[in-house]
């Protein structure tokens, strides 16, 4: 039997949301802190981008007037950010998001539903992705304290200045 867990600080958003209010500087420095922290986790998640998947991804393709492919490494590599998002129906707050639109159609492919692309690459679950998901997974571990305890920190000192 597989155990799940997921990690839920409530008032993220509210947090976020109300540094940006008491001292613009303070959401920079938070978010500078975050991505040092998550620093292991988009270094593997950089890490898994080795080779181009097909062959003729490394070709240019525009799909409706706009170029999608050539997928090149160095760019799939350059595109994994981290991303703060609180909008209020944002699905999480903290993210590390593939921004190169080659990429992010490799690692989605046929994920909704059946199409030639997603068949070439191999069968990938809904919701999920074929490598940046697991190497974040993976390397999660061993950010999750520091990004909590940092999380719990910044919110003390929103409480403290209201």
């Amino acid at each position: 039997m597989s155990a799940t867990a997921t990690i839920q600080v409530v008032g993220v958003k509210d947090t976020i949301n109300a540094l940006k209010k008491i001292d613009p500087q303070l959401q920079k420095d938070f978010r500078t802190q975050a991505n040092d922290i998550a620093k292991p986790a988009i270094n593997a998640a950089k890490d898994v981008y080795t080779q181009v998947p097909l062959s003729g991804m490394q070709y240019k393709w525009a799909s409706r007037g706009r170029q999608v492919f050539p997928f090149s490494v160095a760019k799939a590599k350059s595109g994994v950010k981290l991303r703060i998002d609180t909008r209020r129906n944002a699905v999480g707050v903290i993210l590390i998001e593939q921004k190169d639109p080659a990429t992010a159609i490799f690692e989605t492919a046929g994920r909704a539903n059946a199409n030639r692309l997603g068949d070439q690459l191999g069968f990938v679950g809904a919701g999920r992705t074929r490598l940046i998901g697991p190497a974040v997974y993976k390397a999660r571990k061993g950010i999750e304290k520091e990004m909590e305890k940092m999380i719990l920190e910044t919110a003390s000192v929103v409480r403290r200045s209201l």
